[in-house]
């Protein structure tokens, strides 16, 4: 019998567009609901195209906890990440535990491509202004692109291991990777995972002066984005933040924790070719090494939740890429960024628990907004607009980002 240890998922906490419990995330995406707004706020900045955005729904917190002296080093990516995780913690029985959480046992692997842009605009002004007068003490704790990490780890009293990752769309991805493999290695007993973004005009400009924006739909804010469409224009920015809490199975087990599913396998590489390009073959590998770092056949999959950002060139190239691996064995894929936009640092964990959620529930989230497929993405079943009821024993969920970061993560049902 194998002697290798083995991660499972024992808790959730989720603030997205679609709402902050994942029962309610999952019935929107069950019903299709589509979370974009026309930003009205972006009306007046000159030069930029799209006027769309995907907010995360409105939360409340505990003033008791989330008071000016507990949230002064906290922007908005670092608030959401907290508050995620403080509802991880408690779905997963740990939250009241800080004999545990303080006791080197458990640490944290958290993600965001940037931290707070008007921290970034408070710095800035120095050297446009040559002026500190928009500084305080806090302004780079709240500019720095580990900032939810960190500030995961002073607000719970966490003294294991910090990993930051911040790799553009791959951000919470290899949050949950790098989290399982220290689980794995023994470094710790059980891992916060995840990843946060904040919604602010200025990622959509990113986009937008790479054309990679949607903007034929900005009057239609409900018609985008359309992943794998033939009429899709570019994406929709969103935010969010999003944890999962990873436990040592027999650590999992001892201490009588609810367990939801299984990590299986991690893959993470880089196409080393080009900062914008994504490349087929390397996200094909990314998926294989996958597949065989979970002991799995490609056959064995019964859900890939896709990149999918509704890009001309990124949807047809990860549908090659796909191919590549499946062949004949194509399982359902489906992207829900079609509902909740690109979340970039929050995306890859929100579409992993997506996975688990479609594992547990026997239903495989719909691709809204998708009435007909481009003819280079043709051969996959992208469950069109309707849920569909399946047995999914194993999910993949995939994430590739600027500078060519790939990753894809395999979950599956525990015991299976």
């Amino acid at each position: 019998m194998s002697n290798k240890k083995r991660v499972v998922v024992t808790g959730f906490g989720a603030i997205s567009p679609l709402g902050n419990d994942w029962e309610s995330v999952s019935a929107k995406l069950k019903s299709c609901t589509n979370a974009v707004q026309a930003m009205k706020e972006w009306a007046d900045i000159k030069g930029l195209h799209t006027r769309l955005g995907c907010p995360a729904a409105p939360f409340e917190l505990d003033p008791a906890k989330y008071n000016r002296k507990s949230t002064r080093s906290m922007g908005r990516v670092g608030l959401l990440g907290v508050r995620a995780t403080e509802v991880a913690l408690a779905d997963a029985g740990l939250l009241d535990n800080q004999a545990f959480l303080s006791s080197g046992d458990l640490g944290i692997a958290y993600g965001s491509s940037a931290g707070t842009p008007s921290a970034v605009a408070d710095i800035a002004s120095l050297i446009l202004k040559r002026s500190t007068s928009d500084m305080n003490a806090n302004t780079y704790v709240r500019m720095m692109s580990h900032t939810a990490a960190v500030n995961i780890g002073v607000f719970f009293k966490i003294k294991g291991r910090i990993i930051t990752t911040s790799s553009a769309c791959t951000s919470s991805s290899q949050a949950i990777g790098y989290a399982y493999e220290t689980i794995l290695a023994g470094r710790a007993k059980a891992m916060i995972a995840g990843g946060s973004e904040e919604l602010d005009a200025s990622d959509a400009a990113i986009f937008d002066t790479l054309f990679a924006t949607s903007t034929n739909y900005n009057d239609h804010p409900e018609l985008s984005p359309r992943p794998f469409d033939a009429q899709r224009d570019g994406l929709v920015i969103g935010e969010g933040g999003c944890t999962l809490i990873l436990e040592e199975l027999d650590f999992a087990k001892a201490r009588g924790a609810k367990i939801y599913a299984e990590v299986l396998g991690f893959g993470t590489n880089s196409d080393g070719t080009h900062i914008t390009s994504p490349q087929s073959e390397q996200m094909a590998q990314a998926m294989r090494l996958a597949l065989a770092d979970a002991g799995l056949n490609a056959a064995d999959i019964g859900y890939i939740n896709a990149h999918g950002t509704a890009t001309n060139k990124g949807d047809t190239v990860e549908t090659s890429s796909i191919k590549k691996v499946f062949g004949n064995t194509l399982p359902y894929v489906s992207s829900t960024k079609g509902a909740t936009g690109h979340m970039m640092g929050a995306g890859g964990i929100t579409e992993t628990i997506t996975c688990v959620k479609a594992i547990e529930t026997g239903t495989v989230p719909p691709t809204i907004n998708l009435n007909e497929v481009d003819p280079e993405c043709a051969g996959i079943d992208f469950v069109a607009n309707t849920a569909k009821k399946a047995e999914i024993n194993f999910a993949m969920s995939n994430a590739f980002g600027f500078g060519g970061q790939n990753s894809s993560i395999i979950v599956g049902k525990y015991g299976k």
